[in-house]
């Protein structure tokens, strides 16, 4: 099974400033990434921005690719920190915008219903942000994505064990982290 566009092989040829197979790999991977990406950004401007960059920052730095290991899980740490960049960068902004008027929120039907979920969807959004790097990844593979635990497991180079792990541990952590919510206070 010498399949020449194998993840390894590519990033074999991709160390030697192959074009082709960084096109390949691109194609393969910009879309889940793009979708991982979204999820913690929220914004489908930064998170083509933070794509983009992270497959510059692996073109730039490909002599040092290690075929071996998992290119999505990479591909998630560069993300990853280049997202945690893009939240400082736009804090910054907000406060620089603080003394601009917000408008209100719109008359919905329910204001207190509308204000109730907005708090839900940020508290979750918030417990999701804050697991730990592989687990959010995991989480984010599994219930967002809706990929099967197996497929998880293969892309990112673990168990399935693992996977079922860290989707357990990330429930658990959510469900703690939105006890109140789900108590129905």
């Amino acid at each position: 099974m010498n399949d020449p566009h194998t993840d390894a092989r590519l990033l074999e040829r991709v160390k030697e400033s192959d074009r082709e197979a960084f096109r390949l790999l691109f194609e393969k991977y910009q879309p889940l990434l793009f979708r991982h990406v979204l999820f913690q950004t929220r914004e489908s401007d930064s998170a083509h921005d933070v794509v983009q960059e992270t497959f510059i920052r692996v073109w730039d730095h490909r002599r040092t690719l290690d075929p071996r290991l998992s290119f999505l899980a990479y591909l998630t740490r560069i993300s990853g920190n280049l997202v945690k960049d893009d939240l400082r960068r736009r804090k910054r902004h907000e406060k620089l915008d603080a003394e601009l008027p917000v408008p209100g929120p719109s008359g919905a039907e329910d204001p207190l219903r509308y204000l109730e979920a907005t708090m839900l969807e940020e508290n979750l959004s918030s417990a999701i942000g804050r697991l730990p790097g592989k687990c959010r990844t995991v989480f984010v593979l599994s219930r967002i994505d809706g990929r099967p635990n197996r497929e998880i497991a293969g892309m990112l180079g673990i168990s399935v064990r693992t996977v079922e792990h860290q989707i357990n541990h990330a429930l658990k952590v959510i469900r703690r982290r939105l006890a109140r919510y789900l108590r129905g206070s």
